[in-house]
């Protein structure tokens, strides 16, 4: 377990610029050093946001982006295509105008595709993905993804792991069917705390005003079931990033003055 650092933005569009010339940097380093990388994305509004200022980036080409794995966190369970469903998000904001290689763009499955509608089953084929793109180094049944990106929701909560729901309690599956989520729409598909906490690193978005209590509440010693972000952290790192707005709740102490 890696004690969370925490840095503070101006405002919401500094915080996804800085967030994605961060990423660039860790995806370079991790190719030259391991020569491929794997990055979990999460949608949602500054998931988003980092992903487009990630292609408005110039530094975008430093990136082998035909070397990089990509994972999702969680997904609404939606028919493909669907504009509400964290890929199609995705592609829109980045993946489409990148040579990324589809073959390693690892979406979850959706509602219309070989499992139908049912989550659970399509949640256990993501784990099994999972379990063959890890390899003996990684000592478990998923890979060690270098970054793992989550939004954390104004409740806590991180990927579709809630408050007090079954999931965020989960302890030996790497990847659940989510159903009766308290915000549309009900049925999702998620990692789990154990699966989320294989990454190398673990990076926890969160800007503007709504999500200052969450920020507040996960960083004052919460209990994971209570708080699911506070259960999500990294084996070498664990860092929030935030706009001055999220981080209006927190104690100054919390963070470095010198933060941006």
């Amino acid at each position: 377990m890696s004690a969370p650092q925490l840095v503070v933005h101006r405002d919401k569009e500094l915080m996804a610029q800085a967030a994605a010339a961060r990423l660039i940097t860790k995806i370079v380093d991790a190719q030259a050093a391991r020569g491929s990388a794997s990055v979990v994305l999460t949608g949602g509004r500054n998931g988003n946001a980092l992903l487009a200022a990630l292609g408005a980036s110039l530094a975008r080409d430093a990136i082998d982006w035909p070397r990089l794995d990509l994972w999702w966190g969680d997904e609404r369970f939606l028919p493909e295509g669907d504009p509400e469903r964290n890929v199609t998000q995705a592609r829109e904001a980045l993946l489409d105008s990148v040579p990324v290689d589809p073959a390693r763009v690892h979406a979850m499955p959706a509602s219309d595709g070989p499992h139908g509608n049912d989550a659970d089953a399509a949640a256990a084929a993501y784990a099994a993905e999972l379990a063959a793109a890890a390899g003996p180094e990684d000592h478990g049944p998923v890979p060690t993804f270098d970054v793992l990106m989550l939004g954390v929701g104004p409740d806590t909560h991180v990927a579709s792991l809630f408050p007090e729901m079954p999931a965020v309690r989960e302890s030996s599956r790497t990847v659940v069917g989510v159903h009766g989520a308290p915000k549309p729409p009900p049925t999702r598909i998620s990692l789990t705390l154990p699966a989320i906490r294989a990454a190398r690193e673990v990076w926890l978005l969160a800007a503007g005003e709504d999500k200052a209590k969450a920020a507040r509440i996960a960083l004052s010693g919460a209990g994971e079931v209570q708080a699911p972000a506070a259960g999500a952290y990294g084996r070498s790192r664990t860092l929030w990033l935030l706009d001055a707005a999220a981080a209006s709740g927190l104690p100054r102490g919390l963070y470095p003055p010198a933060s941006p």
